[in-house]
Protein backbone atom coordinates (compact mmCIF):
# COMPACT_ATOMS: atom_id res chain seq x y z
CA UNK A 1 0.00 0.00 0.00
CA UNK A 2 1.28 3.56 -0.63
CA UNK A 3 0.23 6.63 0.94
CA UNK A 4 -1.64 9.58 -0.89
CA UNK A 5 -2.06 13.14 0.31
CA UNK A 6 -4.11 15.90 -0.64
CA UNK A 7 -2.93 17.92 -3.59
CA UNK A 8 -1.76 14.20 -4.57
CA UNK A 9 -2.41 12.91 -8.44
CA UNK A 10 -3.54 9.13 -8.73
CA UNK A 11 -4.80 7.54 -11.45
CA UNK A 12 -5.95 3.80 -12.37
CA UNK A 13 -3.52 1.88 -14.75
CA UNK A 14 -6.32 0.08 -16.86
CA UNK A 15 -9.26 2.91 -16.45
CA UNK A 16 -7.35 6.15 -16.54
CA UNK A 17 -7.63 6.40 -20.45
CA UNK A 18 -11.71 6.67 -19.60
CA UNK A 19 -10.81 9.54 -17.51
CA UNK A 20 -10.19 7.60 -14.27
CA UNK A 21 -7.69 10.42 -13.29
CA UNK A 22 -7.80 12.98 -10.39
CA UNK A 23 -6.04 14.70 -7.40
CA UNK A 24 -7.02 13.84 -3.81
CA UNK A 25 -8.88 16.79 -1.78
CA UNK A 26 -8.26 18.69 0.92
CA UNK A 27 -11.48 17.02 2.37
CA UNK A 28 -8.95 13.37 2.84
CA UNK A 29 -6.25 14.04 4.99
CA UNK A 30 -4.49 11.05 3.85
CA UNK A 31 -5.50 7.81 1.99
CA UNK A 32 -3.95 4.31 0.79
CA UNK A 33 -3.83 2.74 -2.80
CA UNK A 34 -2.54 0.05 -4.06
CA UNK A 35 0.26 -0.50 -6.66
CA UNK A 36 -2.46 -0.14 -9.62
CA UNK A 37 -2.98 3.21 -8.37
CA UNK A 38 0.28 5.56 -9.14
CA UNK A 39 0.83 8.40 -6.88
CA UNK A 40 2.28 11.91 -8.25
CA UNK A 41 3.38 14.55 -6.46
CA UNK A 42 2.82 18.17 -8.05
CA UNK A 43 5.19 20.63 -7.41
CA UNK A 44 3.18 23.37 -5.94
CA UNK A 45 5.41 26.24 -6.99
CA UNK A 46 4.65 25.29 -10.44
CA UNK A 47 1.43 23.58 -10.81
CA UNK A 48 -1.97 25.05 -8.78
CA UNK A 49 -4.06 22.45 -7.55
CA UNK A 50 -7.55 23.70 -9.37
CA UNK A 51 -5.27 24.22 -12.96
CA UNK A 52 -4.34 20.58 -12.52
CA UNK A 53 -7.46 19.24 -11.64
CA UNK A 54 -8.87 20.82 -15.05
CA UNK A 55 -6.28 20.15 -17.19
CA UNK A 56 -6.64 15.81 -16.07
CA UNK A 57 -10.24 15.93 -17.75
CA UNK A 58 -9.50 18.32 -20.85
CA UNK A 59 -9.92 16.46 -24.06
CA UNK A 60 -7.05 17.25 -25.35
CA UNK A 61 -5.35 15.75 -22.30
CA UNK A 62 -7.08 12.35 -22.43
CA UNK A 63 -6.69 12.22 -25.95
CA UNK A 64 -3.02 12.13 -25.31
CA UNK A 65 -3.26 10.05 -22.19
CA UNK A 66 -5.18 7.38 -24.16
CA UNK A 67 -2.30 7.11 -27.10
CA UNK A 68 -0.06 6.08 -24.24
CA UNK A 69 -2.00 2.73 -23.87
CA UNK A 70 -0.25 -0.52 -24.06
CA UNK A 71 -1.09 -4.12 -23.71
CA UNK A 72 -4.12 -6.55 -25.03
CA UNK A 73 -7.95 -4.61 -26.22
CA UNK A 74 -9.58 -5.49 -23.39
CA UNK A 75 -6.83 -4.89 -20.67
CA UNK A 76 -4.75 -1.72 -21.91
CA UNK A 77 -3.10 -0.30 -19.14
CA UNK A 78 -1.23 3.06 -18.67
CA UNK A 79 2.32 3.10 -17.14
CA UNK A 80 3.72 5.59 -14.80
CA UNK A 81 6.72 6.16 -16.60
CA UNK A 82 3.92 6.71 -19.96
CA UNK A 83 1.95 9.09 -17.78
CA UNK A 84 5.56 11.44 -17.34
CA UNK A 85 6.10 11.74 -20.64
CA UNK A 86 2.58 13.43 -21.22
CA UNK A 87 3.04 16.86 -22.48
CA UNK A 88 0.45 19.20 -20.08
CA UNK A 89 -0.02 23.31 -20.99
CA UNK A 90 2.50 24.90 -18.32
CA UNK A 91 1.34 29.08 -18.07
CA UNK A 92 2.97 30.44 -15.28
CA UNK A 93 1.47 30.17 -11.82
CA UNK A 94 -0.11 33.28 -11.67
CA UNK A 95 -1.87 32.60 -14.96
CA UNK A 96 -2.84 29.57 -13.72
CA UNK A 97 -4.91 30.67 -11.29
CA UNK A 98 -6.70 33.63 -13.13
CA UNK A 99 -7.72 30.75 -15.66
CA UNK A 100 -8.60 28.65 -12.82
CA UNK A 101 -10.76 32.13 -11.39
CA UNK A 102 -12.48 32.79 -14.24
CA UNK A 103 -13.67 29.58 -15.06
CA UNK A 104 -14.92 28.98 -11.34
CA UNK A 105 -17.11 32.76 -11.58
CA UNK A 106 -18.85 30.93 -14.39
CA UNK A 107 -19.26 27.95 -11.64
CA UNK A 108 -20.49 29.81 -9.44
CA UNK A 109 -22.99 31.51 -11.84
CA UNK A 110 -24.31 28.16 -13.04
CA UNK A 111 -24.63 27.31 -9.39
CA UNK A 112 -26.96 30.47 -8.42
CA UNK A 113 -29.14 29.60 -11.67
CA UNK A 114 -29.87 26.31 -10.30
CA UNK A 115 -30.12 27.45 -7.09
CA UNK A 116 -33.10 30.31 -8.23
CA UNK A 117 -34.50 27.23 -10.53
CA UNK A 118 -35.48 25.02 -7.44
CA UNK A 119 -36.68 27.93 -5.68
CA UNK A 120 -39.15 28.83 -8.81
CA UNK A 121 -40.23 25.16 -8.83
CA UNK A 122 -40.77 25.22 -5.29
CA UNK A 123 -42.82 28.48 -5.01
CA UNK A 124 -44.89 26.73 -7.86
CA UNK A 125 -45.74 23.95 -6.20
CA UNK A 126 -45.94 25.76 -2.47
CA UNK A 127 -48.72 28.23 -4.50
CA UNK A 128 -50.15 24.84 -5.90
CA UNK A 129 -50.71 23.80 -2.94
CA UNK A 130 -51.87 27.18 -1.12
CA UNK A 131 -54.43 27.16 -3.91
CA UNK A 132 -55.86 23.39 -3.13
CA UNK A 133 -56.13 24.61 0.37
CA UNK A 134 -53.37 22.62 1.45
CA UNK A 135 -50.73 24.73 3.69
CA UNK A 136 -47.18 23.62 4.78
CA UNK A 137 -47.66 21.08 8.00
CA UNK A 138 -46.42 22.55 11.38
CA UNK A 139 -42.95 22.59 11.79
CA UNK A 140 -42.54 19.35 14.30
CA UNK A 141 -40.24 20.05 17.65
CA UNK A 142 -37.43 18.36 18.40
CA UNK A 143 -38.91 15.39 20.74
CA UNK A 144 -37.90 11.77 20.36
CA UNK A 145 -40.50 9.32 20.86
CA UNK A 146 -40.33 5.88 22.11
CA UNK A 147 -43.37 4.05 23.29
CA UNK A 148 -46.39 3.82 21.35
CA UNK A 149 -49.33 1.67 20.45
CA UNK A 150 -49.02 -0.23 17.36
CA UNK A 151 -52.12 0.95 15.77
CA UNK A 152 -51.03 4.93 16.44
CA UNK A 153 -48.04 3.79 14.07
CA UNK A 154 -47.76 5.73 10.97
CA UNK A 155 -46.32 2.98 8.93
CA UNK A 156 -43.59 3.06 11.43
CA UNK A 157 -42.80 6.98 11.11
CA UNK A 158 -41.59 8.97 13.88
CA UNK A 159 -43.39 11.88 12.22
CA UNK A 160 -46.74 10.42 12.24
CA UNK A 161 -47.04 9.04 15.73
CA UNK A 162 -45.56 12.64 16.98
CA UNK A 163 -48.06 14.59 14.92
CA UNK A 164 -50.92 11.81 16.69
CA UNK A 165 -48.90 12.93 20.54
CA UNK A 166 -49.29 16.76 19.52
CA UNK A 167 -52.61 16.18 17.91
CA UNK A 168 -51.78 18.23 14.94
CA UNK A 169 -54.81 17.97 12.60
CA UNK A 170 -54.49 17.86 8.88
CA UNK A 171 -55.29 20.70 7.19
CA UNK A 172 -59.27 21.66 5.15
CA UNK A 173 -58.91 21.26 1.79
CA UNK A 174 -60.32 24.40 -0.03
CA UNK A 175 -62.24 22.02 -2.73
CA UNK A 176 -64.82 18.69 -2.09
CA UNK A 177 -63.03 15.68 -2.16
CA UNK A 178 -63.59 12.89 -4.35
CA UNK A 179 -61.71 9.08 -4.34
CA UNK A 180 -59.42 8.82 -7.04
CA UNK A 181 -61.37 5.49 -7.80
CA UNK A 182 -64.41 7.57 -8.62
CA UNK A 183 -63.12 9.49 -11.41
CA UNK A 184 -60.54 7.01 -12.55
CA UNK A 185 -60.23 3.25 -12.93
CA UNK A 186 -57.07 1.89 -11.13
CA UNK A 187 -55.64 -1.44 -13.13
CA UNK A 188 -52.71 -3.36 -13.26
CA UNK A 189 -50.63 -4.60 -16.29
CA UNK A 190 -49.00 -7.25 -17.83
CA UNK A 191 -47.20 -9.93 -15.50
CA UNK A 192 -44.04 -11.30 -16.84
CA UNK A 193 -43.57 -15.15 -16.63
CA UNK A 194 -41.85 -17.26 -19.40
CA UNK A 195 -45.09 -18.37 -21.73
CA UNK A 196 -45.30 -14.53 -22.45
CA UNK A 197 -41.82 -13.72 -23.78
CA UNK A 198 -41.28 -11.66 -26.86
CA UNK A 199 -43.07 -13.48 -29.90
CA UNK A 200 -45.75 -13.95 -32.46
CA UNK A 201 -47.41 -10.80 -31.06
CA UNK A 202 -44.46 -8.44 -29.53
CA UNK A 203 -45.71 -5.61 -28.15
CA UNK A 204 -44.08 -2.64 -26.32
CA UNK A 205 -44.39 -2.17 -22.48
CA UNK A 206 -43.73 -0.09 -20.03
CA UNK A 207 -41.10 -0.87 -16.84
CA UNK A 208 -40.93 1.09 -13.66
CA UNK A 209 -37.48 2.14 -14.66
CA UNK A 210 -39.76 4.37 -17.71
CA UNK A 211 -41.98 5.85 -15.55
CA UNK A 212 -39.69 8.97 -13.83
CA UNK A 213 -41.88 11.38 -11.87
CA UNK A 214 -43.01 13.93 -13.60
CA UNK A 215 -42.04 12.62 -16.98
CA UNK A 216 -41.10 9.37 -19.29
CA UNK A 217 -37.74 7.63 -20.35
CA UNK A 218 -38.51 5.97 -23.56
CA UNK A 219 -34.94 5.34 -24.41
CA UNK A 220 -34.74 1.47 -23.30
CA UNK A 221 -38.12 -0.26 -24.51
CA UNK A 222 -38.38 -3.82 -23.94
CA UNK A 223 -41.13 -6.11 -25.82
CA UNK A 224 -43.57 -8.92 -24.18
CA UNK A 225 -45.92 -11.08 -25.81
CA UNK A 226 -49.56 -10.47 -26.00
CA UNK A 227 -52.43 -11.92 -28.57
CA UNK A 228 -54.54 -9.64 -30.04
CA UNK A 229 -57.29 -10.59 -28.07
CA UNK A 230 -55.48 -8.96 -25.11
CA UNK A 231 -54.45 -5.52 -26.55
CA UNK A 232 -57.95 -3.97 -25.72
CA UNK A 233 -57.60 -4.38 -22.18
CA UNK A 234 -53.77 -3.55 -22.13
CA UNK A 235 -53.21 -1.25 -24.59
CA UNK A 236 -52.50 2.33 -22.76
CA UNK A 237 -54.74 5.70 -24.06
CA UNK A 238 -53.40 9.05 -24.33
CA UNK A 239 -53.53 10.61 -20.83
CA UNK A 240 -53.68 7.62 -18.88
CA UNK A 241 -51.90 8.23 -15.72
CA UNK A 242 -48.94 5.57 -14.73
CA UNK A 243 -47.97 5.38 -11.50
CA UNK A 244 -45.68 2.86 -9.88
CA UNK A 245 -45.94 -0.18 -7.44
CA UNK A 246 -42.93 0.81 -5.59
CA UNK A 247 -40.03 -1.75 -5.03
CA UNK A 248 -38.13 1.35 -2.64
CA UNK A 249 -39.71 4.44 -0.73
CA UNK A 250 -39.07 6.69 -3.05
CA UNK A 251 -40.65 4.99 -6.36
CA UNK A 252 -44.20 4.46 -4.40
CA UNK A 253 -46.91 6.49 -6.09
CA UNK A 254 -44.19 8.06 -8.67
CA UNK A 255 -46.20 8.76 -11.79
CA UNK A 256 -46.27 10.18 -15.19
CA UNK A 257 -48.45 10.65 -18.32
CA UNK A 258 -48.79 8.35 -21.32
CA UNK A 259 -48.94 11.00 -24.26
CA UNK A 260 -49.54 8.13 -27.27
CA UNK A 261 -45.54 8.23 -27.14
CA UNK A 262 -45.31 4.57 -29.01
CA UNK A 263 -48.27 2.79 -30.97
CA UNK A 264 -49.61 -0.20 -29.39
CA UNK A 265 -47.74 -0.15 -25.84
CA UNK A 266 -48.80 -1.92 -22.66
CA UNK A 267 -47.40 -1.59 -19.22
CA UNK A 268 -46.00 -4.20 -16.85
CA UNK A 269 -47.98 -5.28 -13.48
CA UNK A 270 -45.53 -3.24 -11.05
CA UNK A 271 -46.87 0.12 -12.91
CA UNK A 272 -50.43 0.53 -12.19
CA UNK A 273 -52.43 2.45 -14.58
CA UNK A 274 -55.35 5.20 -13.63
CA UNK A 275 -58.14 5.70 -16.64
CA UNK A 276 -59.58 9.06 -15.81
CA UNK A 277 -62.55 10.43 -16.67
CA UNK A 278 -61.21 13.59 -18.16
CA UNK A 279 -64.35 15.20 -18.06
CA UNK A 280 -64.19 15.73 -13.96
CA UNK A 281 -60.32 15.73 -13.93
CA UNK A 282 -57.17 16.48 -16.12
CA UNK A 283 -54.55 14.12 -15.67
CA UNK A 284 -51.95 16.90 -15.18
CA UNK A 285 -53.93 18.22 -12.21
CA UNK A 286 -54.28 14.68 -10.78
CA UNK A 287 -50.47 13.92 -11.37
CA UNK A 288 -49.64 16.93 -9.70
CA UNK A 289 -52.07 16.64 -6.46
CA UNK A 290 -50.15 13.13 -6.13
CA UNK A 291 -46.72 15.00 -6.63
CA UNK A 292 -47.58 17.60 -3.98
CA UNK A 293 -46.66 17.12 -0.37
CA UNK A 294 -50.13 16.03 0.39
CA UNK A 295 -49.95 13.50 -2.38
CA UNK A 296 -46.53 12.00 -1.37
CA UNK A 297 -47.52 12.04 2.08
CA UNK A 298 -50.54 10.12 1.69
CA UNK A 299 -48.85 7.67 -0.55
CA UNK A 300 -46.11 7.11 2.00
CA UNK A 301 -48.37 6.34 5.01
CA UNK A 302 -50.53 3.38 2.63
CA UNK A 303 -46.95 1.86 1.47
CA UNK A 304 -46.57 -1.27 2.75
CA UNK A 305 -43.52 -2.03 4.50
CA UNK A 306 -40.98 -4.83 4.19
CA UNK A 307 -36.91 -4.88 5.66
CA UNK A 308 -36.28 -3.67 1.68
CA UNK A 309 -39.34 -3.07 -0.55
CA UNK A 310 -42.50 -0.14 -0.38
CA UNK A 311 -45.45 -0.84 -2.56
CA UNK A 312 -48.88 0.59 -2.58
CA UNK A 313 -51.97 -2.04 -4.11
CA UNK A 314 -54.55 -0.75 -6.32
CA UNK A 315 -57.29 -0.38 -3.69
CA UNK A 316 -55.25 2.20 -1.64
CA UNK A 317 -54.66 3.67 -5.35
CA UNK A 318 -58.57 4.09 -5.60
CA UNK A 319 -58.72 4.98 -2.28
CA UNK A 320 -56.54 8.27 -2.79
CA UNK A 321 -58.84 11.50 -1.80
CA UNK A 322 -58.20 14.01 -4.51
CA UNK A 323 -59.56 17.52 -4.20
CA UNK A 324 -61.77 18.01 -7.24
CA UNK A 325 -62.14 22.06 -8.08
CA UNK A 326 -64.02 23.20 -10.98
CA UNK A 327 -62.25 22.12 -14.38
CA UNK A 328 -61.42 25.74 -15.63
CA UNK A 329 -60.28 25.73 -12.39
CA UNK A 330 -57.96 23.46 -12.30
CA UNK A 331 -56.38 24.26 -15.97
CA UNK A 332 -55.86 27.78 -14.11
CA UNK A 333 -53.90 26.25 -11.34
CA UNK A 334 -52.02 23.65 -13.80
CA UNK A 335 -50.91 26.34 -15.98
CA UNK A 336 -49.57 28.75 -13.32
CA UNK A 337 -47.63 25.58 -12.17
CA UNK A 338 -46.39 25.12 -15.83
CA UNK A 339 -45.38 28.55 -15.89
CA UNK A 340 -43.10 27.97 -12.26
CA UNK A 341 -41.58 24.80 -13.75
CA UNK A 342 -40.64 26.70 -17.13
CA UNK A 343 -38.77 29.33 -15.72
CA UNK A 344 -36.74 26.80 -13.76
CA UNK A 345 -36.05 24.63 -16.57
CA UNK A 346 -34.91 27.90 -18.42
CA UNK A 347 -32.72 28.45 -15.75
CA UNK A 348 -31.17 25.04 -15.42
CA UNK A 349 -30.68 24.80 -19.16
CA UNK A 350 -29.00 28.35 -18.47
CA UNK A 351 -26.29 26.84 -16.01
CA UNK A 352 -26.56 23.78 -18.16
CA UNK A 353 -24.87 26.43 -21.10
CA UNK A 354 -22.94 28.47 -18.85
CA UNK A 355 -21.30 25.39 -17.42
CA UNK A 356 -20.67 24.25 -21.01
CA UNK A 357 -19.46 27.06 -22.47
CA UNK A 358 -17.02 27.51 -19.14
CA UNK A 359 -15.23 24.34 -20.35
CA UNK A 360 -15.19 24.85 -23.89
CA UNK A 361 -13.40 28.18 -22.82
CA UNK A 362 -10.91 26.91 -20.13
CA UNK A 363 -10.25 24.47 -22.61
CA UNK A 364 -9.18 26.69 -25.45
CA UNK A 365 -7.31 29.08 -23.06
CA UNK A 366 -5.26 26.49 -21.84
CA UNK A 367 -4.30 25.28 -25.00
CA UNK A 368 -3.86 28.47 -26.93
CA UNK A 369 -1.41 29.42 -24.16
CA UNK A 370 0.30 26.22 -25.32
CA UNK A 371 0.38 27.12 -28.85
CA UNK A 372 1.43 30.85 -28.23
CA UNK A 373 4.44 29.29 -26.35
CA UNK A 374 5.45 26.99 -28.88
CA UNK A 375 4.77 29.05 -32.22
CA UNK A 376 7.51 30.70 -34.00
CA UNK A 377 5.67 34.14 -33.70
CA UNK A 378 3.18 33.75 -30.73
CA UNK A 379 0.35 36.41 -31.05
CA UNK A 380 -0.04 39.26 -27.19
CA UNK A 381 -3.06 37.32 -26.18
CA UNK A 382 -3.13 36.35 -21.97
CA UNK A 383 -4.54 33.04 -21.65
CA UNK A 384 -6.29 34.86 -18.74
CA UNK A 385 -7.53 37.76 -20.97
CA UNK A 386 -9.08 35.02 -23.49
CA UNK A 387 -11.30 32.95 -20.76
CA UNK A 388 -12.16 35.82 -19.17
CA UNK A 389 -13.50 37.50 -22.60
CA UNK A 390 -14.88 34.04 -23.63
CA UNK A 391 -16.52 33.85 -20.12
CA UNK A 392 -18.12 37.32 -20.15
Amino acid sequence: MFAVYPGDIVFSKIDARSGAIGMLPASIPKGVVTPEFPVFVADPAKLDAGFVQRILRTGGFLKALRSKATGTSGRKRISPEAFLDLRIPLPDLAEQQAIVAAYDAVLKAAAAKEMAADAAEAKAMADFEAALGFAPPVPLPDKPIFVASFKDLDRWSHEGVLRGVLKLTDPVPAFPMSLLGTVGKVSYGLQKYPGNRPGLHARPYLRVANVQRNRLDLQIIKTINVPDDDMQKYRLEDGDLLLCEGNSADLVGRGAIWRNEIADCVHQNHVLRVRLDQSKVTPEFALSVINSSYGQAYFRTKAKQTTNLASINSKEVASFPLPLPPLPDQITMIAALDAGRAAAARLRAEAAAGRAKAWAAFEAAVYAAEATTTAPAPAPNPASEEIAEALA
